[in-house]
């Protein structure tokens, strides 16, 4: 059985970056990790700066599409948001399906500090999300 993760997220631009990010620092070489999304917009830069606070890097991260994994065999497919969820494409295989809705950070609204701290909220609820994820289904 393979052991590659997809993290699907409409955007792929945040909620589904830092899922990723933490994925691939917590399994390590126990899986290959993707994220995509049912559309591309660049990896929100917000998004990486509260994942380099917390010493991930996703700056090299990419915003890809879910048809340019259409060919890979995905053991479990992560959807971060309800729209993900909704508009995901069925993956033919097995894949054990698990979503969250998140909050989308890039919504938020406020002053700099506000919409910082929003970013922070989201990325230590995925955090201890992909920690679960990670003991419940690797360890």
């Amino acid at each position: 059985m393979s052991d590659k993760k997809n993290v699907l997220c409409t955007g792929n631009s945040c909620r589904s970056q830092l899922m990723h990010g933490y994925l691939a620092q917590s399994l390590g070489d126990q899986a290959t990790v993707y994220s995509a999304g049912i559309e591309t917009h660049g990896v929100n830069p917000k998004a990486i700066q509260v994942m380099r606070e917390d010493g991930v890097d996703i700056s090299h991260h990419t915003s890809n599409h879910v048809d340019e994994y259409a060919a890979v065999s995905f053991d479990y497919v992560i959807t971060v948001c309800d729209n993900a969820r909704e508009a995901c494409p069925v993956f033919p295989s097995s894949a054990t399906k698990l979503h969250h809705n998140f909050p989308d950070p890039a919504r938020a609204t406020g002053t700099p500090d506000e919409i910082i701290n929003q970013f922070r909220v989201v990325r230590d609820e995925v955090k201890a999300y992909a920690q679960d994820f990670t003991r419940r289904y690797f360890n």
